[in-house]
């Protein structure tokens, strides 16, 4: 079988594949992780990023190979998460801007896109280190030019560009000593030979390998002893910036007049605050990816150029503690258990729904009760929470109007240095905990958080349980409701079609970011519908979709 010619079609359909088989094996490449942090997330930020990239895509399917990379490229910069998934963005920034202009390529253009990413991704990075991901990438693209000099066929170059990938993974822990103390490959250049591994599948048109291929073996990985040796190799006190900040900058005009953006000069500046620094810009916005101590500073740094999105701020020695109790916990008897370490900050939040569970666990969040709507948890179930956190202090997100005061009796009673952010929605807890900064003191984050309760519009999508009368809408029992900032805007038979009127009060002109919670009773299809709606009457508004699994609302919305 021979392919001498990618077109945009072909080549989203490649993508696609890599992200579906990195997606399945991103526990298998959390397992590896010991590089800059052994903090065990590579796998799930590169998992992320490469899923964003791929739903873009997703959208912008088309025979124009350069309009689909364009496509890629954008999804994996909004979507790029941890140095991994931030240096798999560039890889990708560099392709598509290669073959940005070209309606289909060959191989030779294929192997000089792959050169092109690895020169982006390279230039990315304040201080590329060997033995990781760009090493991956940087020798199987050589290995691409070298090989396109004589071959058109693109499976013949791509089993040569995966073969060098996997060679080159092998050869990570003689490049990065740690990575040979622990006995792994490097956790970002696997992540990379599995996406290839899913480019070469879909153009051979066969099945993707069931488990890894590439040493070492899967069964080694999976065992506690195993992740205790890898997680274990390093003393949490001896990580030296604790705290993995990430944020976009949104530039302003204004504010540039006032102080001119130079990428080179950004990167420098933010240099002195830590390390595993990626910064990424175009023409609107600026990434950033570092770890530091002072992640007030660099937001505050970055608020020079314009406003501040997308801020995600995570300690990594609590996860890495975390990671390694955890192991422990697993190694001793069952019936024997691991009292918590004490932290400095500990996080409470309310929430209905597994689904926003995780989501609130992912973003910061310690201790989550199960509560909202109808179960609001009692002062001693917060109280009880907030003893579980094990901290010094302790925040409390209640996200619902009804269990404000049992938070703040909770606060009252405690032991702990209590504080309540009086969220009244999911969406508001969400922007409040976004705003959380480790380094701050309480009065401060109380400050802040408090200020990000207003950086949202929350709506939602919820059905009546009798006939009512409200605000001079006439509603009938079963009637699907729409509630803007806890007041019933619009009524109607079709859940559906409800939440586009919903959404069609709310979106307005400042509106940047969608971020909706699937719940229980909204179906792929009604999800689908919605999404398309969105997509075709708000196409400047970035859509972020969460499967909430949230009883009663069928959609809650946050708008930013």
């Amino acid at each position: 079988m021979s392919i001498n010619v990618l077109d945009g079609k072909q080549f989203a359909e490649m993508v696609m594949k890599g992200a579906n088989h990195l997606s399945s094996n991103a526990k298998f490449v959390d397992s590896l992780n010991v590089f800059p942090v052994p903090d065990g997330d590579t796998g799930t930020n590169m998992n992320l990023s490469m899923t964003s990239g791929a739903k873009e895509v997703k959208n912008n399917v088309q025979e124009h190979i350069g309009k689909v990379g364009l496509a890629l490229s954008k999804g994996l910069l909004m979507g790029a998460r941890g140095n991994s998934g931030v240096i798999l963005s560039q890889l990708f920034r560099g392709f598509s801007k290669a073959i940005e202009q070209k309606a289909e390529i060959n191989s030779k253009e294929f192997a000089a896109a792959l050169q092109s990413g690895v020169e982006t991704a390279y230039k990315a990075v304040m201080k590329p280190v060997e033995g990781t991901i760009l090493t991956v990438a940087k020798d199987s693209a050589r290995r691409a030019v070298q090989v396109a000099k004589n071959e058109d066929n693109l499976i013949a170059l791509m089993e040569e560009v995966l073969k060098e990938a996997k060679a080159s993974l092998n050869r990570t822990p003689d490049l990065l000593p740690v990575l040979k103390e622990v006995g792994v490959v490097d956790s970002g250049g696997q992540g990379l030979v599995f996406v290839y591994e899913g480019f070469l599948s879909e153009l051979k048109g066969e099945a993707l390998p069931d488990s890894p291929t590439s040493f070492p073996k899967m069964e080694d990985l999976v065992s506690a002893e195993h992740h205790k040796n890898v997680h274990s190799f390093m003393n949490t006190e001896d990580i030296e910036f604790g705290y993995c900040t990430e944020f976009m900058v949104r530039f302003e005009s204004e504010k540039l007049l006032k102080n001119p953006f130079s990428e080179e000069g950004f990167r420098q500046d933010l240099s002195k605050y830590g390390d595993s620094l990626l910064v990424i810009a175009d023409e609107e916005l600026v990434k950033v990816h570092i770890h530091s101590e002072q992640p007030g500073e660099c937001l505050s740094y970055g608020q020079q150029y314009g406003s501040l999105i997308n801020m995600k701020i995570e300690n990594m020695r609590q996860q890495h503690s975390n990671l390694v109790d955890g192991i422990e916990t697993k190694l001793v008897s069952e019936n024997e258990s691991k009292p918590k370490q004490l932290t400095e900050y500990g996080i409470v939040t309310v929430s209905m729904g597994s689904g926003i569970a995780d989501l609130f666990r992912s973003i910061g969040a310690h201790e989550v009760i199960e509560g909202g709507q109808t179960m609001n948890p009692s002062t001693e179930d917060i109280v009880k929470a907030i003893q579980e956190v094990n901290a010094k202090k302790v925040i409390i997100l209640p996200n619902n109007k009804n269990i404000i005061m049992a938070a703040q009796q909770a606060a009252e009673v405690s032991d702990q240095e209590v504080i309540v952010i009086p969220s009244k929605t999911v969406p508001q807890g969400m922007s409040a905990l976004l705003a959380f900064n480790p380094s701050a003191n309480l009065e401060q984050n109380k400050e802040n958080m408090s200020a990000a309760l207003q950086q949202v519009k929350t709506g939602q999508v919820t059905f009546a349980v009798r006939d009512t009368s409200i605000d001079g809408l006439e509603i009938e029992k079963d009637d699907f409701m729409g509630i803007a900032e806890g007041k019933i805007i619009v009524k109607n038979k079709d859940k559906v079609q409800l939440a586009k009127d919903l959404l069609a009060k709310m979106i307005d002109a400042d509106t940047e970011i969608l971020t909706i919670l699937k719940g229980e009773d909204a179906s792929e299809e009604d999800v689908e519908n919605l999404v398309r709606f969105i997509e075709e009457e708000y196409d400047e508004v970035e859509i972020e979709l969460h499967n909430g699994e949230q009883p009663l609302y069928a959609f809650i919305f946050a708008i930013e």
